[in-house]
């Protein structure tokens, strides 16, 4: 007997108010790329560009959730999942990144949150998932200031459109993540690279987050308004002086450096001192601008990093030991799985003040999934998410502040510099066809939530 038939969780025991969910994101999956007067973004130019994503994939189609949005959400339903997480993408919006706005793209989502709601099914909004419109990448994109300004003008109208029949926001996806590996590493869209590109992005991107989520509080008073983080454990590789202090700084690289200036801390400057090079980029009331009052902060976390001390890797000090390297269990992306890491970050992220609620708004895992006759037997899945789920139990036990749960993700998709090599969903897609398979891992997630 395996373990899906011996688990002993059921939803009952996270109580009565605690959200359970699916993630997605519009560039993996909506396709439909130059649909309807939908402008290009710098994931559209990055995709096309020799040697830029695995096997030279690219998401002109991807899920096509675009023209079967219908179907998907005939899923969601069928998987008895009451909130579904989609992003807005902002060059459907407007195509050139400024007005004037296209109202083919408004009617769109127009569509998608009137069927969701018609299926029962809450819609939770998040504004930007990298997908920045290229027209604004050749102005600098996140490193021009005038970006703060150009987020908030897109906010303004995304507001204005859908406010009325959506309540829960969040503001912006993951900025460490598209700061880091699109101005900083340049292995993401837009490509960009080096420390001064980084900076100011991230200045950008903060001061953004904040502007957003006053305008959604000013338009919708009564909205549900929160921001995502990208949050991993951190452990040193031994408990040498030089390992545990590597280790600090990969942390507050890693997990402070966002959330921090957002609660009015400032940015943590004194642990990680490269980013006191943000100074030259902080003008006027900036430090101000920073913070928001958010009602829920979204984290999400897949694994954890083990690092050590390295005098060779410029600004922290230190490099990260892979799971392949230390011989452990991980996913196609080569991320170790590590349950208790979730637990850990829940502890982390407690610790804050002014955190009104936490949810995980991403968690999942991407392994090598078989269709075979005409079913997926993705049994690592369904432990991946029970065994998580355990340690949101334990946290939850222990009297720590967390709300809810949303996998990551639906439908096997476009997985970014992976392009569909790595399948995350729930459900299964055939690329050539279209056709969808709900996996194990989903028809056990729908009998846990029935």
């Amino acid at each position: 007997m395996n373990k899906v038939e011996t688990s002993f969780l059921h939803k009952n025991q996270f109580g009565d108010d605690f959200l359970w969910g699916v993630s997605t994101a519009a560039f993996q999956i909506e396709g439909a790329h130059d649909t309807d007067g939908k402008g290009p973004s710098i994931w559209d130019v990055f995709t096309s560009q020799k040697g830029k994503i695995k096997n030279g994939h690219h998401a002109s189609t991807a899920c096509d959730f675009y023209n079967s949005y219908q179907n998907d959400i005939d899923l969601i339903r069928e998987l008895n999942i009451p909130n579904f997480r989609f992003s807005i993408s902002w060059p459907r919006i407007m195509p050139t990144g400024v007005p004037p706005i296209n109202q083919a793209g408004i009617a769109y989502y127009n569509k998608i949150i009137d069927a969701l709601l018609s299926a029962g099914i809450e819609p939770w909004i998040t504004l930007y998932h990298w997908d920045l419109p290229h027209d604004l990448e050749l102005k600098g994109g996140w490193t021009n200031r005038e970006s703060v300004n150009w987020f908030s003008a897109y906010v303004e109208i995304c507001v204005q459109s859908f406010g009325d029949r959506v309540k829960n926001w969040m503001v912006i996806n993951e900025p460490s993540v598209f700061t880091g590996a699109g101005y900083f590493l340049g292995i993401h869209a837009p490509g960009k690279k080096g420390i001064t590109n980084y900076l100011k992005a991230m200045h950008h991107v903060t001061l953004a987050t904040a502007a957003g989520a006053k305008i959604i509080r000013n338009r919708i008073p009564d909205a549900h308004i929160g921001t995502t983080f990208s949050c991993t454990h951190i452990e040193p590789a031994t408990q040498s002086s030089k390992d545990i202090e590597a280790a600090k700084r990969v942390d507050t690289l890693l997990n402070r450096t966002f959330i921090e200036p957002i609660l009015g801390m400032g940015y943590p400057q004194g642990d990680l001192p490269v980013l006191k090079k943000l100074n030259a980029y902080i003008v006027e009331d900036d430090l101000n601008n920073l913070s928001f009052d958010f009602d829920f902060i979204g984290l999400q976390c897949y694994t954890r990093e083990v690092v050590k001390s390295s005098l060779l890797i410029p600004y922290i000090g230190a490099e990260l030991i892979s799971a392949e390297k230390r011989n452990v269990i991980s996913t196609d992306m080569g991320w170790e799985v590590y349950p208790p890491a979730l637990y850990e970050v829940l502890k982390k992220f407690n610790a804050y003040n002014g955190i009104k609620k936490i949810i995980i708004t991403e968690n999942g895992a991407a392994f090598p999934d078989t269709l075979k006759n005409g079913k997926v037997y993705d049994i690592k899945r369904t432990h991946y998410i029970q065994d998580h789920l355990e340690q949101i139990l334990k946290a939850k036990k222990e009297g720590l502040n967390v709300d809810g749960y949303f996998v990551w993700t639906l439908t096997d998709n476009f997985e970014w510099a992976e392009g569909y090599n790595a399948r995350f969903g729930l459900i299964h897609v055939d690329f050539d066809t279209q056709q969808r398979t709900i996996k194990h891992s989903g028809l056990w997630f729908k009998d846990f939530l029935s």
